[in-house]
Formats: C-alpha cells, sequence, structure tokens
C-alpha cells in the first residue's frame, strides 16, 4: 500500500480536530497550549508533506516549515512563562479563574 498525499491531509485533519477539541473543551492553561502545539504540528505536517509530493516544487515549504517549528517553540515558551506567573498568583491554572485578569 502506497502512501498517498490524502493519507497525511487525512492525519493532519485528524490532529487538528484533536487540537481543537482540547484547545475548546479543557479548562486546565496547560493542556489548552499543548492542544495548540497540536494544531501547529498539523499544519507543519501539511506544509512538509506538500513538498514532500512535490505540490511545492521549492524549498518554499520547508522555510515555512521550519519558521512555523520556531514559532511554536517561542509560543510555548512565552505560553508556558505565562502559567508559571499566573500560577504563582492565582495557585490555579483553571481557565475559568483567569477571567478575573480582563480590565
Amino acid at each position: 500500500m502506497n502512501i498517498t498525499l490524502g493519507h497525511y491531509l487525512a492525519l493532519s485533519t485528524i490532529l487538528f480536530a484533536v487540537g481543537l477539541a482540547g484547545a475548546l473543551t479543557r479548562r486546565n492553561a496547560i493542556i489548552v497550549l499543548m492542544a495548540i502545539e497540536i494544531m501547529f504540528n498539523a499544519a507543519i505536517l501539511n506544509l512538509v508533506a506538500f513538498w514532500h509530493f512535490k505540490v511545492f516544487a521549492t524549498l518554499t515549504a520547508q522555510m515555512f516549515a521550519i519558521f512555523a517549528v520556531t514559532i511554536a517553540a517561542a509560543e510555548s515558551a512565552v505560553g508556558l512563562a505565562l502559567v508559571i506567573a499566573i500560577y504563582r498568583h492565582y495557585r490555579s491554572v483553571d481557565v475559568d479563574e483567569m477571567k478575573a485578569l480582563k480590565g
């Protein structure tokens, strides 16, 4: 059985759906951040699959994928730092309790 572009796109769709469901349904901020990372990984998988199957014949897809990985790492570091700062103040990482931060 050959693995086609459709298989990669289906896997990416499933990953994105799982990430979206996790981001919308969970209350723990760390789990929400992990769900967002799963959605980023689904987009990166699309870019690499399109490059592999020569949909984008240039290295543009790979450069976008590397850029997306860099952005995801920066987002993860900043998000985790914010969660730690909020935990130190409120002693909780429950997203519903963070509504008190609204000005």
